[in-house]
């Protein structure tokens, strides 16, 4: 009920640029250029976890960029999803840019589920919905693959250090039954909002390949970057934005 009223209500009430604050507009022309106006390059947190898949971004998270994923996410406005996941098949199309057989896959990297509770909505899934369908106008066959599910409870990940996160998460994700089964044939790009120390998408990596038939474990590792029995397609993901460091430490 919570998610239909958001919606609702941002057809009917004035709005705001979610990133700036400008009136009758849900997003300006410049805010819009901060999330769309540059080619997604691939970002790294600094320290790089071990088991971290090749990661791209959009847009670096700050100022406009970062006001509009916390209005998605945290304030409701629904109404951002699609320029968002714009922004997020640009990174999925850098992700992805060597071509393979099979549609792409999008595995958006579930959210709490006292989160979604509470927000009305799984952010990322909503997100990636709105990416595939941009890929899918533009002439690439992409879908998302919503088969990753906690396991077990985690603690709130703010507050915590980087180590504390991958310890948090680790063993936290499974793929649901039978989801195995709809990744065969297709590129798996794991995508998220935000990247920040990149304990989730490691996880993510973790558990996909752990169905896959690899060795990671609970507590292992997405060994070589690449998913034992599918055809050794290299994981990658996609994500709208990261921190201005991880955009940093590629510059050279």
């Amino acid at each position: 009920m919570r998610g239909w009223w958001q919606e609702i209500s941002g057809l009917v009430l004035p709005v705001a640029c979610g990133g700036c604050g400008s009136p009758r507009t849900a997003l300006c022309e410049r805010c819009a250029a901060a999330l769309l106006g540059v080619r997604a390059r691939r970002v790294r947190p600094a320290p790089e976890p071990a088991g971290l898949p090749v990661v791209y971004a959009a847009a670096v998270y700050e100022d406009a960029v970062r006001a509009v994923l916390l209005a998605h996410k945290e304030r409701g406005a629904l109404g951002l999803a699609g320029v968002l996941g714009q922004a997020l098949a640009g990174a999925v199309r850098v992700a992805a840019a060597a071509p393979r057989d099979g549609p792409l896959l999008l595995v958006p990297v579930p959210s709490a589920r006292r989160a979604v509770r509470a927000r009305g909505h799984d952010p990322a899934r909503r997100i990636a919905l709105a990416a595939a369908g941009e890929l899918r106008r533009t002439g690439t066959d992409a879908r998302v693959a919503a088969v990753l599910r906690q396991r077990r409870a985690v603690a709130d990940q703010s507050g915590l250090s980087a180590r504390q996160r991958l310890a948090n998460l680790s063993g936290a994700l499974e793929v649901s039954a039978g989801g195995d089964r709809l990744l065969e044939g297709g590129r798996v790009v794991l995508v998220d909002d935000l990247m920040t120390t990149g304990a989730s998408l490691v996880e993510a990596a973790r558990a996909v390949a752990c169905a896959a038939g690899g060795t990671g474990g609970a507590t292992g590792r997405f060994p070589g970057h690449t998913i034992p029995g599918f055809a050794q397609r290299t994981a990658t993901a996609a994500v709208v934005a990261s921190t201005p460091a991880s955009f940093e430490i590629n510059r050279n």
